[in-house]
């Protein structure tokens, strides 16, 4: 049942309107906490977060911001996330979040394309760019003395003075332009309206409630889909606590969880392993008859949760375990890419409810997600409410491309009318994916139709991105795939990134040795595994683009013992 303290959402126009009313109810209640390390930055009630939102909506103003334009956030998790979001929110303005971590020259190509009116950027971003497209910039964090090039301080006052409330935008204006993870080929920004927002939020309201007293850890980025709904909006809406920490070291999470004891998270497949090899590594400290008495509560209190997780039953049978998390750890919400159903399994024997889900930018943040009564791990879900899904062009085996329709679709690619109607056709969303329905109308993933590959952490990568590292290498021609793609598996387990090199004719170089040069100066997600050198030409378009499928298909065919590990 959800809180009465929860309002109904379908009945406010806007993301601005319900976060105002958010605001006004818990104004008394720590809505923010920032945390350095191991010392309390900051701390924020609804009525401060208000305060701070108008003062801010006044500075956009005065650069300019009226209803409809777009101001870009670049910014790490902290409080000034959501505070600047919602002074967006209150100038009736339009939020482009960025991601951080990306190039600056990736930057400058997206906000080139989204044409913000303001850019807000943390200073350290902010540093490394020589110049960006965007007439105004705020710098937050920006040390005494520090050279802005024109740019003003976020932190500054505005000049006339706070006004108060939000401008009204109605549920089909554009609230968002979120770019899909990954820079390759052109840029794909999801425009996604009040009125999908709100039936995103209203879906997962219904079967995930939070309520003053929850306090969720905000690890994933902000700026991305899944973040901004269930670590941020979704808190405040209900009067839960946000807690923003500004390292991600094991030792910092431990602290954090324990402190505040969080009671809610959402974490990629990466962390949820780190969990898992914690819980097991600790079990496997204990003396033998400690091992034996843990590992006989684990069953029992498994056998007590089958049907329905019980927080209160598993942290007292299970006590010492969950004190690591904090003692108060009620729900792992795990999305982003493919999830190892036995660590999944292993936590919610311990009492920990880990629940998979599957999203789209394209289509809000999530798709599908899994029930409580009973918890499955062998799948991502059913789909949310109001959402439908069908497999289009079903094998022998019920698997084809998964496409999705329903409430929270986006409303197009921003100026790209051409690839938005090869990805929405009669109202159906292709979403690249690949799956099949069981009988309870649960979604199974089995790989990817497109060419974006998945990374176990969450992270999309484009292979344009990877291949433009290894351009430089004595090479005809290069490609990057994912292994599963060149050799289809029904799983999306151990994916990994596979280099493709035609080389050049050349003595004396030792090919292998500049590509594993080339590869250490990638992110660890863009890092390909090994290498498979071929002979041939790559099939090419009488553009002379590659044929990425058919090139796949002659891969495909040679056997992947071929491949050199790096």
């Amino acid at each position: 049942m959800i809180s009465p303290l929860v309002p109904d959402v379908a009945r406010f126009p806007s993301l601005g309107a319900l976060l105002d009313d958010a605001l006004v109810r818990h104004a008394a209640r720590d809505l923010l906490v920032e945390v350095d390390r191991k010392r309390e930055a900051s701390r924020w009630t609804g009525a401060q977060i208000s305060a701070r939102a108008d003062e801010l909506a006044a500075r956009l103003g005065e650069l300019g911001v009226a209803e409809g334009d777009r101001v870009a956030i670049l910014l790490p998790n902290s409080p000034r996330w959501p505070l600047t979001a919602l002074a967006i929110l209150r100038c009736g303005g339009v939020l482009v979040p960025l991601d951080p971590k990306l190039e600056p020259r990736e930057h400058v190509a997206l906000l080139a394309h989204a044409r913000p009116k303001v850019l807000v950027i943390d200073h350290a971003i902010w540093a490394r760019h020589d110049t960006v497209p965007v007439e105004h910039v705020l710098v937050a964090e920006a040390p005494d003395g520090a050279e802005l090039r024109g740019a003003q301080r976020w932190e500054e006052q505005a000049r006339r003075g706070a006004r108060a409330g939000a401008r009204a935008r109605s549920a089909s204006d554009v609230a968002c332009i979120v770019y899909s993870s990954g820079t390759g080929g052109r840029p794909k920004g999801c425009m996604l309206s009040h009125r999908a927002y709100l039936a995103q939020l209203g879906g997962l309201l219904a079967l995930y409630p939070m309520a003053p007293g929850d306090v969720y850890f905000s690890v994933l980025p902000t700026h991305h889909a899944i973040d901004f709904m269930v670590g941020f909006v979704g808190p405040f809406v209900c009067g839960a606590t946000v807690v923003h920490q500004r390292t991600l070291r094991p030792e910092m999470l431990r602290f954090t969880m324990q402190r505040y004891g969080v009671t809610h998270m959402s974490v990629v497949p990466l962390l949820l392993e780190a969990f898992d090899r914690a819980v097991r590594e600790r079990i496997a400290s204990l003396p033998a008859w400690q091992r034996t008495a843990v590992e006989a509560l684990v069953s029992v209190n498994a056998r007590l949760t089958a049907a329905r997780p019980n927080h209160a039953l598993s942290s007292r049978l299970l006590a010492p375990l969950h004190a690591a998390f904090g003692g108060r750890l009620r729900l792992l919400v795990c999305g982003g890419a493919w999830t190892d159903r036995a660590v999944a399994e292993r936590l919610i024997r311990l009492g920990i409810p880990v629940v998979i889900g599957y999203g789209l930018t394209e289509a809000c943040t999530v798709v599908t997600v899994n029930r409580l009564d009973p918890l499955r791990a062998d799948t991502v879900g059913a789909p949310v409410e109001g959402v439908e899904i069908r497999i289009e062009a079903p094998d022998g085996e019920g698997v084809g491309e998964v496409c999705v329709r329903g409430p929270t679709m986006m409303d197009g690619y921003l100026d790209d009318a051409e690839l938005t109607a090869e990805t929405v056709r009669d109202g159906w969303l292709y979403t690249g994916d690949l799956g099949y329905l069981d009988a309870g109308g649960h979604l199974h993933l089995c790989g990817r139709v497109k060419d974006v590959i998945v990374t176990r952490g969450g992270k999309n990568v484009y292979p344009e991105d990877v291949e433009h590292a290894f351009a430089a290498l004595p090479a005809e021609e290069i490609a990057v795939f994912a292994g599963n793609t060149l050799w289809p598996a029904r799983t999306m387990s151990g994916e990994t990134l596979v280099l493709v090199v035609r080389p050049k004719e050349t003595d004396g170089i030792d090919l292998l040795s500049r590509i594993a040069d080339a590869n250490r100066k990638l992110p660890d997600f863009k890092r390909v595994a090994g290498v498979l050198t071929v002979d041939a030409a790559f099939p090419r378009t009488a553009t002379l683009k590659v044929k990425r499928k058919e090139l796949a298909a002659q891969l495909g065919a040679l056997p992947r013992e071929r491949v050199v590990a790096l």
